[in-house]
């Protein structure tokens, strides 16, 4: 299927929905002031009581907003607890050149940090995609494996797999009248680019390349003989992925995924708000103020009224009789509710956290305080989260192996590179780290049961070795502990 030819509307009618979704948790996710105001609608009826998007009135001014960046924090934390470290990324049937290569590519693509910061986008927007590009001008030795946001791509699924997607952009120098649109379609065996010149919400007509500063060096890569739009891979793969957050439970049986706040724990982020902001009103409120009567004040001469000067250590007589009741100065100091408040504002992070499918332990939450706990009791203590990493963990690693079998074509077919490209796998850790108390009491404990070899153990307190550090370690252990010396009975003469 090729670029649109003709002006159509856009984005797509048809996913005008999800990308309201996306919108919605987007707003929520920056924690900007306007764009919580827009995304509330103000001024319709079931939205009248909540904190963002009431419309102000003289009977209704607005309150001074408080904002807690709540869900930036859950969606930091679903990123940080999925790729807090590197997933296991093997090729078992490749030879050493390939992975060597792949190895090079993984660090000097920084593709870790690429997907800790993709995870945490698509925790809060529903999914990402990973593509696959390259830079000849800009990286001419390997090429770019990197994250589109999801509002910006328009995709084609296939039972249930993704087999085409559109990406766009508006680029700079549109105006209202007029934006520009560049269109980036993949497709098995080959990209598409396209320039279109619309409107705000039409697509408009097509243009060369070349007339926009952004897409002008695209021209210089596409197929001499095809169509001026095409750049052929020359590999089956198609160079992008889906990753869904989790499955849709608006849509169902659509491939599409659902942010983490789609539980929905909107009214939970909203009512937290509303009670930091009403917390900050006591605050504002309950500020210690003096009633001085009018005799105290000093006059400022005609037209310049009043003032008490509160730090003034000598006054004047005043001719006030001293059984006169409320003639001195009154300090007002209103109560501040503060446990009421902390206790709603924590009864209320706690719900939002577990409602969009974590432990209120992974965000800090926890009791401070007792003795160490090991990692099966953090594990414990923090199911919740494991198990919701474990199930995202699971709609990462197929897609994951798929662009970077990807990635390994390209490098060979447009870098150049003499490997032989294959689909790696991938597999994610337990999340848990052992301390390394608890690690050395498991060790103690199979030690003295003589249930495990010098060399298990070495693999177990360093699981990341090669068989060579392992065997050099054992060889040292042994030797300084003299079990390596020889068996004198097995050297006497029969």
């Amino acid at each position: 299927m090729p670029l649109p030819t003709a002006d159509t509307p856009w984005p797509p009618p048809q996913w005008a929905r999800h990308y309201a979704e996306m919108q919605r948790a987007d707003a929520w996710y920056s924690g900007e002031h306007r764009r919580l105001d827009a995304e509330r609608g103000a001024g319709r009826p079931a939205e009248r009581r909540r904190l963002w998007g009431r419309r102000a009135t003289a009977q209704r001014p607005r309150p001074d907003r408080l904002h807690v960046p709540l869900a930036g924090d859950i969606a930091a934390m679903s990123g940080t607890i999925l790729f807090a470290d590197m997933p296991a990324v093997t090729l078992p049937n490749a030879d050493q050149v390939t992975r060597d290569r792949l190895a090079v590519l993984l660090d000097e693509g920084s593709v870790h940090l690429a997907l800790l910061a993709a995870a945490e986008q698509a925790a809060a927007l529903g999914g990402i995609y990973l593509r696959v590009t390259w830079d000849r001008d800009m990286v001419p030795d390997r090429p770019l494996l990197t994250a589109v946001q999801p509002d910006a791509a328009v995709p084609e699924f296939r039972w249930g797999m993704l087999r085409a997607v559109t990406f766009w952009a508006e680029l700079p120098g549109s105006t209202s009248a007029t934006v520009y649109r560049h269109l980036e379609r993949h497709e098995s065996g080959r990209i598409m680019h396209g320039l279109y010149q619309g409107t705000a919400d039409r697509l408009g007509r097509s243009v060369p390349l070349t007339e926009h500063p952004d897409t002008a060096d695209l021209a210089r890569s596409l197929d001499r003989d095809g169509d001026g739009q095409t750049i052929s891979t020359r590999i089956p793969q198609l160079t992008a992925a889906y990753v869904p957050n989790q499955l849709s439970r608006t849509h169902r049986g659509s491939p599409i995924g659902r942010s983490d706040y789609d539980a929905p724990i909107y009214d939970q982020l909203d009512a937290l708000d509303t009670t930091w902001t009403s917390w900050m009103r006591d605050l504002r409120l309950a500020r210690s103020r003096l009633i001085a009567p009018d005799a105290y004040l000093r006059d400022l001469g005609p037209g310049n009224g009043a003032s008490f000067d509160d730090d003034r250590e000598v006054w004047t007589g005043l001719r006030i009789p001293p059984t006169e009741a409320g003639a001195g100065i009154t300090l007002a100091q209103f109560t501040i509710r503060v446990a009421e408040h902390a206790q709603t504002a924590d009864a209320l992070t706690r719900q939002a956290v577990t409602s969009a499918g974590y432990s209120p332990q992974s965000l800090g939450l926890a009791v401070e305080g007792g003795p160490p706990v090991t990692a099966t009791e953090v594990e414990d203590r923090t199911s919740r989260s494991m198990t919701t990493r474990g199930a995202k963990a699971g709609f990462w690693r197929q897609p994951l192996a798929g662009i970077l079998g990807a990635l390994l074509a390209v490098d060979r077919e447009i870098i150049g590179t003499r490997i032989t490209p294959d689909r790696p796998t991938v597999e994610f850790g337990s999340g848990v780290a052992e301390s390394m108390q608890s690690t050395a009491t498991t060790l103690d404990l199979l030690t003295r049961a003589q249930a495990v070899s010098t060399a298990t153990r070495v693999k177990i307190l360093h699981p990341d070795w090669d068989e060579g550090a392992v065997e050099a370690e054992v060889a040292a252990i042994l030797r300084e502990t003299g079990a390596a010396a020889p068996d004198p009975v097995g050297s006497f003469p029969m």
